[in-house]
């Protein structure tokens, strides 16, 4: 009984701090409304546990810029992962910044 519960107490303690990493990542999603692909890496960010600003370029003229001066194109989405510039949905580059 006694192993159960410190195995119980363990499997507790990782949960507690994966979340706690997830938490302290800075992501931003620059995205349009009519952009599959933006829609798919939020909807993947929010699968995996991780909050996120998002930011709408087509909404937001100052957001474009930043967008643009980050990753040095046009096109969405791109995900800034504590300044690491991801452009496209690419899971397995989104997994290894992501620590997954």
């Amino acid at each position: 009984m006694s192993n159960e519960l410190n195995e119980l107490r363990e499997k507790k303690k990782d949960e507690l701090m994966n979340n706690e990493s997830k938490s302290k990542k800075h992501i931003i999603v620059y995205s349009t409304n009519t952009c599959p692909y933006c829609v798919m890496v939020k909807q993947y960010l929010k699968q995996k546990g991780f909050s996120f600003e998002d930011k709408n370029v087509s909404m937001d003229m100052l957001a474009g810029i930043e967008m643009v001066r980050k990753s040095g194109q046009q096109g969405v989405p791109v995900v800034d992962i504590d300044g690491k510039i991801i452009v496209g949905f690419n899971k397995p580059v989104i997994d290894s910044v992501l620590g997954l």
